[in-house]
């Protein structure tokens, strides 16, 4: 096992990946308000809070991502381009890798949730913009010869 990167120690990376993913935790919480904040929007045809709402969504991936991009770098410094969070939480000791493994488990069970969250607004989006192309023009086969 090697130093993940000169000038940064092997205990310091455990420690940025162990902080990324506590603030993962309330950027994913946040997210999930925005989403079903989002949701609300939609089901009320509220376009200028959608729009508004779609801006705070991508404010709030963005970090997501970037401590996303920094874990993945940390772990793969830490144990190759094969490394992952398991080899990560085995250098921790037994009561602190209990709980990075309960807070990773929590945290993938989020990023789930969101995921399932903005299917369901993409889904509600797209019907409802389907709906509104049906009634602005028509069914292509309302006039169709029988």
């Amino acid at each position: 096992m090697t130093a993940p990167r000169k000038g940064i120690t092997r205990q310091e990376a455990v420690r940025r990946v162990l902080q990324g993913m506590a603030d993962d935790s309330l950027g994913y919480a946040a997210l999930q308000a925005l989403l079903e904040e989002q949701f609300q929007a939609t089901l009320r045809h509220q376009s200028a809070q959608l729009t508004a709402l779609a801006d705070q969504v991508v404010a709030a991936v963005e970090p997501l991502d970037a401590r996303r991009r920094q874990r993945v770098s940390l772990v793969t410094a830490l144990f190759g381009p094969k490394g992952d969070m398991p080899q990560l939480f085995a250098l921790l000791q037994d009561e602190a890798r209990s709980q990075a493994q309960a807070d990773w488990a929590a945290l993938e069970q989020m990023v789930l949730e969101c995921k399932r969250l903005n299917a369901r607004n993409s889904e509600l989006l797209t019907e409802q913009y389907s709906i509104m192309q049906r009634v602005l023009h028509g069914e292509e086969d309302t006039y169709a010869p029988g």
